[in-house]
């Protein structure tokens, strides 16, 4: 590139103008104050980012060129928000033509909100058939596009990922505890766009014959940051614990015995290996009876204060005072 040309580009419909000297140019980087949404590809419209690069130079036309990328927005699932439980509960009456044939009660829970893809939703629900027909429980992860453009909006559903359960008979109840379901690799949530939203939900079923299914839908957010296995860890735990409280599939730990006596643990301690008897010492010598006396002694206390403070003499000094 000459000393006389110049370069522009176009990012986001930002201009950009650079003029070079004598030595080439061979990396030009741009930023943006942004936040960009994740590429996305639909069916009634698409996101999509790319980068235009002109070469504009004195007599000859204009060199142009245009590159494609990807944009993946950051989600964290690492917040209080995302790391929540959800619950919920919904009951029906089973009827068929017009006659009354029971009440179906249906109560589904999950441990946190967020979740990533590749991990298992542990799926907790509660399926109460008193109705006098068998009906079948079944959950589904469901993403829903919605697309909106000069006033109108169009959505579009789809199932990633499903389980299905056994059939429930008339006056039983069922319990899972913790059915797995396992989220596959789909593109993350999209919350913050004008055009264009990205939803997911877990929606947990009752197939009832002859009626209206028993839907009981938990809202769902898919992230970028998986869970940390540091930094959330209390609040995760806690979390949990309590949730399998509220379901009584847990119990909390009973409160920990106090550590026993130093004396005692070391009243009973024998040293695996016997020490050598020398013909030469004597065991009613000095050093034997000093080391009998620290022996069964415990450790000293700590304390923030030095027990030995060091003298003056002792103190070190600036050689340049």
């Amino acid at each position: 590139m000459s000393s006389h040309s110049a370069s522009s580009c176009h990012l986001f419909g930002n201009p950009c103008r650079l003029v070079s000297g004598s030595r080439p140019l061979k990396r030009l980087l741009l930023s943006t104050h942004r936040t960009l949404v994740t590429s996305f590809e639909g069916k009634h419209g698409s996101v999509r980012y790319c980068i235009k690069a002109t070469l504009h130079r004195p007599w000859i036309p204009a060199c142009r060129t245009r590159k494609v990328f990807t944009v993946i927005e950051p989600v964290d699932i690492n917040t209080p928000a995302l790391l929540a439980p959800q619950a919920g509960a919904r009951e029906k009456i089973a009827r068929s033509w017009y006659s009354n044939r029971g009440l179906v009660s249906l109560s589904a829970k999950i441990d946190r909100k967020g979740y990533t893809p590749g991990e298992v939703i542990p799926v907790f629900a509660e399926i109460d058939n008193s109705s006098t027909r068998p009906v079948l429980p079944r959950a589904a992860v469901v993403q829903t596009q919605t697309f909106m453009a000069r006033g109108a909006r169009k959505q579009k559903r789809a199932v990633v990922a499903s389980l299905s359960g056994e059939p429930v008979g008339p006056g039983r109840r069922v319990l899972w505890q913790g059915r797995a379901l396992r989220i596959p690799p789909v593109g993350p949530s999209i919350l913050h766009c004008r055009v264009l939203h990205v939803d997911y939900a877990l929606k947990v079923c009752v197939d009832i014959p002859g009626s209206s299914k028993l839907l009981l839908e938990l809202p769902l957010v898919i992230g970028t940051i998986p869970l940390h296995p540091f930094g959330s860890r209390s609040s995760s735990v806690g979390s949990h614990a309590s949730f399998l409280l509220d379901w009584g599939l847990g119990v909390l730990p009973e409160q920990p015995e106090a550590p026993p006596d130093y004396s005692e643990v070391v009243a009973v301690e024998q040293s695996p290996f016997p020490l050598l008897q020398d013909t030469d010492m004597s065991v009613e010598g000095p050093f034997f009876t000093y080391i009998q006396e620290f022996r069964f002694r415990p450790p000293p206390l700590y304390s923030e204060e030095d027990p030995n403070p060091p003298s003056e003499a002792m103190r070190p000094h600036c050689r340049t005072c």
